[in-house]
C-alpha cells in the first residue's frame, strides 16, 4: 500500500472545509468498535476470574486427586499398603490418608445442625499439607492440641463459629454420629458422641466451607465414624494441577480396579463445565456488540463512497486502478477498525485491573461463594478478541471497497 493511498485513506475520514478532525459518522464507527473489544475483555476477565476463584476456594479443601475404594461400606482398610503404592509413582509430591462423614453438632446447648467432619492429619505431621485448607486458619492451627497434651481440637467454620457464637479455646461442641450397622435389641441404634474443644477458626472466603464444615485429627474422626483404623481414602497432591488427570490414570493403572481415583476436574465436572459453556456463550454474545460495529463500518465507507463518487470517477479518469481504489477504502475501514481495538483493549485491559484491584463489585457470598467480582485478564484472550475485531473490520471493508473500485469513470464523473 503506497503512501498516496494512505493518504488519501486518512483524509477521506476527515470532515469537510479542511478540518483534521475525523468525521462524526468515523467518531461512531470507532466507538462501536472501542466499546465491544473493551466489554469482551472485561466480561471474558470476569468469566476467568470467577472460573479461577471459584476453582480455588472449591479446592482450597480438595486435593488434586483423590483415591477412594469400592464397595458398600466405602472406607478403605488397606490404605497403608495403597499408601505405600501412591508414593512410588514418580509424579506424587504428596499422600495422607483423610476421613470424611456426616455428623450433627451441638455447642452444648439443645440446638443441633448437620455439618461436615473432615479428619485429615495434624499440621506438623510428615504428611501434612496435601491440601491448602491449613493456610486458611484464622485462630489457632490445624494441630488439633489441646490443654491436656491430647489432639482432641477442632477447628471449625468461622461462619458457623459466628451462628452459634462459638469462642476458640473456650468452647466445646459435641458431634454425635450414627452406625445403622451397630445397634442393639434393647436400645436400638446407639449413636456415638464426641465432645471437642474449639481449638481454631478458618476462613476459605466460601460459604459452603465456613458454614458446615469442621475439621479434626484423623483418629478423632475414625472413632466418630466407628471405622477403627479404616479411612475414607487418600489425598494426592502433584506437581501441577494441570498433571493431575495423567497421573489419577496412571495410579489407577497401578492400583487396579479394587479402587477408583478422581481428579480435581472429575470431582467437580458439572461446575466446571457449566462455567466453560457459560465463557463461550458470553463470547458468542458480545461478538455480536463487534459485528454491530462493523455494520458501522460498512455504513460509513458507503456514505463515503456515495460523498466522493466524483473524486473516485476523476481518479479513475487519471489512470488510478480499481485496486488502488480498493485499497484507500480497505485502508480507511482498517484504520477505523485497528483504533477502535487499540482504544477498546486499553480502556478493556484498564478497567478489568481496576475491577479486580479495587473489588469495586460486591456480590452475596452466600449465594456466589466469593465477596467481590474477580477479573483475570489472559494473554491468549486479549490477542483472540484484537485478532477477531480486525479480522471482522477487514471483512467489512470488502463490499464497500468493491463497490468504489466497481464505479465506471464517466458514470462517476456525471454523479450528481
Amino acid at each position: 500500500m503506497s503512501r498516496l493511498e494512505l493518504s488519501m485513506a486518512w483524509r477521506y475520514m476527515r470532515s469537510r472545509r479542511g478540518s483534521r478532525l475525523l468525521s462524526l459518522i468515523s467518531v461512531i464507527a470507532v466507538g462501536g468498535v472501542t466499546v465491544g473489544v473493551s466489554a469482551l475483555i472485561v466480561i471474558i476477565g470476569v468469566m476467568n476470574g470467577m472460573q479461577r476463584d471459584l476453582r480455588d476456594k472449591i479446592l482450597v479443601a480438595s486435593p488434586d486427586i483423590r483415591v477412594l475404594p469400592f464397595g458398600g461400606d466405602l472406607v478403605m482398610t488397606n490404605w497403608r499398603s495403597v499408601m505405600d503404592q501412591v508414593k512410588g509413582d514418580p509424579g506424587v509430591a504428596g499422600v495422607a490418608p483423610f476421613v470424611h462423614i456426616q455428623a450433627l453438632l451441638s455447642p452444648k446447648t439443645r440446638y443441633l445442625t448437620a455439618v461436615f467432619v473432615m479428619g485429615i492429619v495434624p499440621g506438623g505431621d510428615s504428611a501434612a499439607g496435601v491440601t491448602s485448607i491449613r493456610t486458611t486458619a484464622i485462630g489457632g492451627d490445624f494441630s488439633f492440641r489441646t490443654p491436656d497434651g491430647k489432639r482432641n481440637g477442632a477447628v471449625v467454620g468461622h461462619r458457623l463459629a459466628q451462628t452459634l457464637n462459638i469462642t476458640p479455646g473456650i468452647d466445646s461442641v459435641v458431634l454425635l454420629t450414627v452406625d445403622p450397622t451397630k445397634s442393639s435389641a434393647i436400645s436400638g441404634i446407639v449413636p456415638h458422641t464426641e465432645t471437642l474443644l474449639v481449638t481454631g477458626l478458618f476462613n476459605t472466603g466460601m460459604y459452603e466451607y465456613d458454614n458446615a464444615y469442621v475439621f479434626v485429627s484423623l483418629d478423632v474422626a475414625q472413632r466418630l465414624g466407628q471405622l477403627d483404623t479404616a479411612v475414607t481414602g487418600l489425598e494426592v497432591r502433584t506437581p501441577s494441577r494441570e498433571e493431575a488427570r495423567g497421573i489419577a490414570m496412571r495410579l489407577q493403572d497401578t492400583l487396579g480396579m479394587a479402587v477408583r481415583t478422581d481428579d480435581w476436574q472429575s470431582q467437580n465436572s458439572a461446575l466446571f463445565q457449566a462455567l466453560k459453556l457459560e465463557k463461550k456463550g458470553m463470547t458468542f454474545i458480545l461478538l455480536l456488540i463487534i459485528l454491530v460495529a462493523a455494520f458501522n463500518i460498512v455504513g460509513t465507507l458507503s456514505m463515503v463512497v456515495a460523498d466522493k463518487t466524483r473524486e473516485i470517477g476523476i481518479l479513475r479518469a487519471m489512470g488510478m486502478p480499481a485496486g488502488s481504489i480498493r485499497r484507500v477504502f480497505f485502508a480507511q475501514g482498517m484504520i477505523i477498525g485497528g483504533t477502535g481495538t487499540l482504544a477498546g483493549t486499553l480502556l478493556g485491559l484498564v478497567a478489568s485491573f481496576v475491577i479486580d484491584h479495587y473489588r469495586l463489585i460486591k456480590i452475596a457470598a452466600d449465594v456466589y461463594f466469593i465477596d467481590h467480582l474477580p477479573v483475570a485478564t489472559q494473554a491468549f484472550d486479549v490477542v483472540s478478541i484484537v485478532v477477531a475485531s480486525m479480522a471482522i473490520a477487514a471483512l467489512a471493508t470488502l463490499y464497500p471497497a468493491r463497490q468504489a473500485a466497481s464505479l465506471f469513470p464517466v458514470e462517476a464523473i456525471r454523479h450528481e
